[in-house]
């Protein structure tokens, strides 16, 4: 009886597959993840290649790299690909991108003559820049989430009035 599934051990977990329930053992879903975080990073990857592809093909000054982004956002924007194609690949190279920063870091320091004729113009560039950026970016999110509000109350405006009539 029990040699049909191979993870039916006990007659309880044998009626939780007949009901289609799964047989997952925590090991079994970590291997899953891991596939599926190997398998997005491949998707991202293919769009970074594509991006490298159409920069070759037809000579732009863009990095292929970012023509790969550009590319990544139309897909997500007119959801060609869903953002749980690519969510946790993302978050998983995301959360190895502060180490990509460091060797930068380091390398300025073999050049100190950076920091000695043009270093205090070097340094306010790069607070300006990134303050500007700061700014920028919240300004960007503001408006994005003030025009969902605004789509979402026009729609529970209409569903109200809809039901009204």
């Amino acid at each position: 009886m029990y040699s049909t599934n191979i993870c039916a051990k006990s007659k309880e977990t044998y009626r939780n597959i007949k009901k289609g329930g799964s047989c997952s053992s925590p090991k079994n879903s970590i291997v899953v993840k891991v596939i599926r975080i190997i398998l997005q990073i491949i998707i991202l990857f293919a769009f970074s290649f594509i991006g490298g592809a159409v920069q070759q093909f037809f000579h732009l000054p863009i990095p292929g790299s970012i023509i790969g982004l550009i590319l990544l956002i139309i897909c997500l924007s007119v959801k060609v690909i869903p953002v749980k194609m690519i969510e946790d690949g993302a978050g998983f190279l995301l959360s190895f991108l502060p180490l990509l920063f460091i060797p930068a870091m380091t390398g300025v320091i073999n050049y100190p003559s950076l920091f000695s004729a043009s270093g205090a113009a070097l340094f306010l560039i790069i607070v300006l820049s990134t303050i500007v950026t700061m700014i920028a970016a919240g300004y960007a999110s503001q408006l994005l989430e003030h025009k969902a509000n605004q789509r979402k109350e026009k729609k529970k405006c209409s569903k109200h009035v809809s039901q009204s009539l």
